[in-house]
């Protein structure tokens, strides 16, 4: 039986910290030419203490003097029958201790050859680590080589879009870690472990923190796997848990991080999960400030490095302010659902009712939230909850509530636009500004006054009308038709809340008239501006409408309609070609659903609107040209 001496043993030590430099540190430095050449001479290395080791053998007959260790393969790999933990070889038994020597190198040839797109061989050497360590039973020396093995090729199989397979892998990892948590729980041997001499080898606490790390990136990954097999609920947990441990053990990028948790917010938002939204949002601000100043322009202005990084902090800042945006644009529009009357309106009784039960549900879901997986660690939890107090997360029940979401929201719209600035940023400066102008919307329901509630549609107009005119259509089509249909109905509203104020009136007075007919007029202008836009460029408007823009094209039609008929005029010859261009509307969206059965189930309500006005307005057209003929 052969064995190491002290000096061979030191020299297999050094080779293996060699590898590790060349893989990690000097690789960083490898030219553009060669981008592997450090790579590759750690794979020699790695190679060669993968030798050493076969040459000395332990005098077991372990059936694993082969270099490529075969034995009887399971139907599928990723779920191992007994996950290590069958009769084999103890782990802290000379043969156990020699088969995890092995693995830990089959393992780091893996990683290698993955990192040197080699992903076939990599992914054998990754197997070849599992086969030689299912010989052994799951202990305190090898778990950490069998989770990180399973997380790698969880990784690979993920990236070959493989879900399932890289689903069992990750599966398994996590089941190990769990187990050995609940039967040994001690810090495990960390890979480098097994090739360091004993005066070096690592504290308790840094393998404890090592391995904790490698359980946190088989949760990581398995909310991505969760994500693509569209298993929300299980990903956002997982993701939750992800960030929580990378804050428990210090373990994080402070931007990055903060990105994470912003984008899990929005997950939490659209489950209406307001105050676990909140609470990602709050910590997503809290962590980005730990990334350090944002250089000041004179600086990014003097240094690249400078430059780069006032970039990147700003955009990532304005990012995280486009979710706050999200989140209370969010928690306006489901206050809004949830108050409204089966016109649009807001229920009194409803909110009146609502006000009454909510103290008590809100005491309740504070009690329940103490259970919940808050994150921050000692240093930042003070600072997320202060800014969670700040924002509520209760849904508003009327404007002075629904105003303090508001304020938060266009807080962040001022912020976000800083960065996403029309110049450079056409996409995202134009889809803040619908954010804003949604905002608005959503806030103009609370406000009982209507005449106040027409301005608020009025700053709307203001901050759109703008982006539409000046947009080249050609380039951004659909963001042209989305401002121009936005347009058209925002000027539709604010229509029909002069008509309301007007009905409150005994007589109305030129300048009303003229007010109302111009709403009236800029509505119509708009939603044909859409509808040109639907055009060929020959200016042919098209048989079938696309499924995108059928309904929109249709609604479109039978608002220009029922604009028409409302103009205010003195003339009746004016009044009857208003009338006239109502019917033509009309008639279309009857003609069309008729030629096309299957656009009827798209505007059910128009069409049955459109078809009883077909029938009335040649009545009113009729009568109106009597009293012309009879009054010449």
């Amino acid at each position: 039986m052969a064995s190491f001496s002290s000096s061979e043993w030191r020299s297999v030590c050094e080779k293996f910290r060699r590898a590790q430099n060349l893989s990690e540190i000097e690789s960083r430095k490898d030219p553009e030419n060669d981008p592997f050449r450090s790579k590759y001479n750690a794979r020699e290395l790695l190679k060669e203490i993968y030798s050493d080791l076969k040459n000395f053998d332990t005098g077991e007959n372990d059936n694993d003097d082969n270099d490529q260790p075969q034995r009887e393969q399971h139907s599928d790999p990723a779920e191992p029958e007994g996950e290590g933990s069958g009769s084999g070889h103890a782990g802290d038994s000379p043969a156990g201790l020699r088969a995890a020597r092995l693995g830990v190198i089959e393992y780091y040839l893996g990683i290698n050859h993955v990192e040197t797109e080699e992903l076939s061989a990599g992914e054998e050497h990754l197997m070849n680590c599992i086969k030689l360590l299912d010989k052994c039973s799951v202990s305190q020396e090898n778990v950490s080589v069998f989770i990180q093995a399973r997380n790698q090729l969880g990784i690979l199989w993920a990236g070959r879009d493989e879900i399932e397979k890289a689903q069992g892998f990750l599966e398994t990892a996590e089941s190990m870690y769990v187990r050995y948590m609940k039967e040994v729980g001690q810090p495990p041997m960390d890979l480098t472990d097994f090739f360091m001499v004993e005066e070096e080898a690592l504290s308790q606490q840094e393998r404890a923190k090592r391995f904790e790390m490698a359980y946190t990136h088989t949760l990581y990954y398995l909310a991505q796997v969760y994500k693509n097999l569209e298993q929300y609920e299980r990903a956002g947990r997982y993701c939750h848990s992800t960030l929580q441990r990378q804050l428990q053990f210090n373990h994080f990028v402070p931007m990055e991080w903060a990105i994470n948790a912003a984008t899990l917010s929005q997950y939490y938002i659209t489950k209406s999960c307001f105050m676990e939204g909140r609470h990602c949002l709050a910590a997503a601000t809290v962590i980005a400030g730990l990334a350090g100043e944002v250089p000041s322009e004179a600086a990014a202005q003097e240094n690249e490095a400078e430059s780069e990084k006032r970039e990147q902090l700003c955009q990532k800042m304005a990012e995280i302010s486009r979710c706050w945006i999200k989140y209370s644009l969010n928690l306006l529009q489901d206050a809004k659902k949830l108050l409204e009357d089966n016109i649009g309106e807001l229920d009194t009784d409803r909110q009146v009712e609502l006000k009454r039960s909510r103290q008590q549900e809100e005491e309740e879901k504070e009690r329940g939230r103490k259970s919940a997986v808050l994150f921050g660690s000692s240093d930042t939890f003070d600072s997320i909850c202060s800014l969670e107090e700040k924002v509520s997360c209760a849904l508003p029940l009327d404007f002075d509530e629904a105003r303090g979401v508001f304020l938060t929201g266009q807080t962040h719209v001022t912020l976000a636009k800083e960065y996403f600035q029309m110049d450079g940023h056409v996409t995202d400066h134009i889809e803040i500004l619908q954010d804003h102008s949604a905002l608005f919307k959503a806030l103009s329901f609370f406000e009982e006054d209507l005449e106040r509630r027409c301005k608020m549609h009025k700053r709307r107009v203001d901050m759109l009308e703008p982006m539409c005119r000046d947009l080249n259509a050609q380039y951004y089509l659909l963001i042209c038709r989305q401002l121009q249909f936005e347009l058209a109905e925002t000027y539709y509203e604010m229509m029909d809340l002069k008509l309301a104020i007007a009905d409150k009136q005994d007589e109305l007075d030129s300048h009303t008239i003229k007010k109302f007919n111009h709403l009236c007029t800029a509505s119509m202008k708009y939603y044909q501006m859409f509808l040109d836009s639907v055009r060929s460029p020959d200016g042919k408007f098209p048989e079938k409408l696309e499924d995108e823009v059928l309904r929109p094209a249709l609604v479109a039609k039978f608002r220009i309609a029922r604009l028409h008929s409302r103009l205010i005029s003195a003339s009746p010859a004016a009044q009857m070609e208003n009338i006239s261009s109502s019917l033509g509307c009309y008639n279309f969206l009857v003609e069309y659903c008729q030629t096309h059965p299957e656009a009827r189930q798209a505007v059910e309500t128009e069409l049955e609107l459109s078809e009883e006005m077909v029938s009335l307005l040649p009545l009113k057209i009729n009568r109106l040209k009597a009293n012309l003929a009879s009054s010449n």
